[in-house]
């Protein structure tokens, strides 16, 4: 700042040498003047990061080639319906629109400010009807006996506020900092409504595996009802073995009735995030589940740029920034040069002509003397803010760590347990393999087979249970991830 107040000194000075130097001086000290600026030079806040995520032993490292990558990280399971689904909440989620508009507001903030950088032309032309009583001094009004006079006016003025202490940029600079941040909230939004989406989807296809196995499942219990009834009739078995089948029966189809709702609700959720209503919208059943990706994982260092919440954080911390500067620039006077001039006349016919043109030129400064600590609060104030959004960066940067360890030791244990949840899955199926065979053949009674049934469907739920937890932990896992969005990339074609 002193270096920049001796080189304007020298050019005020030049004003004084000769009219050539007097122009010249004066573009000089303009164009130094607003290149001041009095917001401390930005710095993005310090943080440690490690080297790569405690819990990323195993996992597959991101590449430029992979779905996430390159954004449509929901391509990596594989299923053409799915994309589809989320084709259509990019164009007509509600929510993502909201988001999006609120953008579009930042961005004209910006334009507006950046604008305040330049002159303003201003064009008034009107009629003004006025009158006096007779007992005016006013001699122009004398000779009017009605005490009424008609004034025609058009009037063309210019107006420029120069940016002395950069005032003006400060603030283009704190609102293209929150447009930015605007652009990383807009595609957080995005990302979370893809994310419930995906999940909703991936629960509604357990759902329909779960519906399958039910129905395999309703249909040999009514074999067994019916297998049992018979042995009844012909004295084999007693009435108790009848009630037991038919109560297992039972209590498995109103465990599949009970799924026809929880379909419905993911059904209905999915509907909504599209932007339709539940009843303009139907998912029909589909006979697989899309795969388990293998979600490949970033460094720690990449996530402040993958992440869009970290992102925007980050750009508030900048508007923050460039606020201390407005704030200072309160304290110094405010330069504006202002030219005007027209045509006034009584008369409409011969308004524009040369006797009755006026016009005026000057400059303004203002300085405020004495405002109570106001100015000084008020730099406080921006000063506090920014401290305020640097720990809510970094605490977002933090919360962002953490997440992607919890998921991806979530996976992990996840994958273990699969392992053994298939080996007691493939023991019960065994168990009810021979305790069929035994029952058929008369070994036994059909107490102990509606226990081994009982246990082989327990696991069998089990596992698809533990299948829905892994599919959605692994939709969380990109979305903490980032979801393949990029900093640098979206704020440069923002631009």
């Amino acid at each position: 700042m002193t270096f920049a107040h001796t080189r304007i000194h020298r050019a005020l000075k030049a004003l004084t040498q000769g009219r050539g130097s007097r122009l010249l001086g004066a573009g000089l000290c303009v164009a130094m003047l607003s290149a001041c600026t009095l917001s401390p030079d930005y710095q993005r806040p310090e943080l440690s990061t490690a080297a790569q995520f405690k819990q990323a032993e195993g996992w597959t490292q991101a590449k430029p080639a992979d779905a996430i990558a390159r954004g449509a990280w929901w391509e990596l399971y594989g299923d053409a319906q799915l994309n589809g689904l989320v084709e259509e909440l990019n164009r007509s989620n509600q929510t993502v629109a909201q988001a999006e508009a609120q953008y579009r507001q930042a961005q004209a903030l910006v334009r507006s400010s950046r604008a305040s950088l330049f002159p303003s032309l201003n064009l008034t032309a009107g009629k003004t009807r006025s009158a006096q009583g007779t007992g005016s001094s006013s001699s122009s009004l004398s000779n009017n006996s009605s005490g009424i006079r008609d004034t025609y006016n058009a009037q063309l003025g210019v107006s420029w506020e120069i940016d002395l202490w950069g005032k003006l940029r400060e603030t283009l600079n704190a609102n293209e900092a929150s447009a930015q941040a605007s652009l990383a909230d807009m595609a957080s939004i995005r990302l979370s409504q893809q994310s419930e989406l995906v999940q909703n989807y991936l629960q509604l296809r357990v759902i329909d595996e779960q519906k399958r196995l039910l129905e395999a499942t309703v249909a040999a219990y009514e074999r067994s009802l019916k297998m049992t009834e018979n042995q009844y009739r012909a004295g084999v078995s007693g009435p108790d073995a009848v009630a037991q089948a038919r109560t297992q029966l039972k209590s498995t189809q109103a465990d599949l009735i009970d799924l026809a709702w929880q379909r419905a609700q993911y059904e209905n959720a999915i509907a909504v995030l599209m932007g339709k209503a539940p009843a303009d919208f139907a998912l029909a059943a589909s006979d697989s589940i899309p795969t388990l990706p293998d979600v490949p994982v970033s460094l720690p260092s990449q996530l402040l740029e993958r992440r869009p919440d970290i992102a925007a954080a980050e750009r508030n911390v900048m508007a923050a920034n460039a606020n201390i500067g407005v704030s200072r620039a309160a304290y110094f006077p405010d330069l504006s040069l202002s030219m005007s001039g027209g045509y006034s006349s009584s008369s409409f016919n011969n308004w524009i002509e040369l006797p009755n043109r006026y016009w005026s030129v000057g400059p303004q400064l203002a300085l405020t003397l004495f405002d109570a600590g106001k100015r000084s609060a008020e730099v406080d104030r921006t000063v506090a803010a920014y401290d305020q959004t640097v720990a809510q960066y970094r605490q977002t940067v933090l919360d962002g760590f953490k997440e992607v360890e919890n998921y991806l030791v979530q996976l992990k244990v996840y994958g273990d347990e699969a392992v053994v949840r298939q080996e007691a899955l493939e023991a019960a199926r065994e168990s009810l393999r021979l305790t069929e065979n035994q029952y058929k053949a008369g070994l036994i009674g059909y107490l102990d087979v509606v226990n081994v049934q009982t246990t082989a469907l327990s696991n069998e739920r089990s596992v698809l249970t533990l299948l829905q937890g892994r599919l959605l932990a692994s939709v969380q896992l990109i979305a903490a991830l980032g979801g393949g969005w990029d900093a640098e990339r979206a704020f440069a074609d923002a631009d």
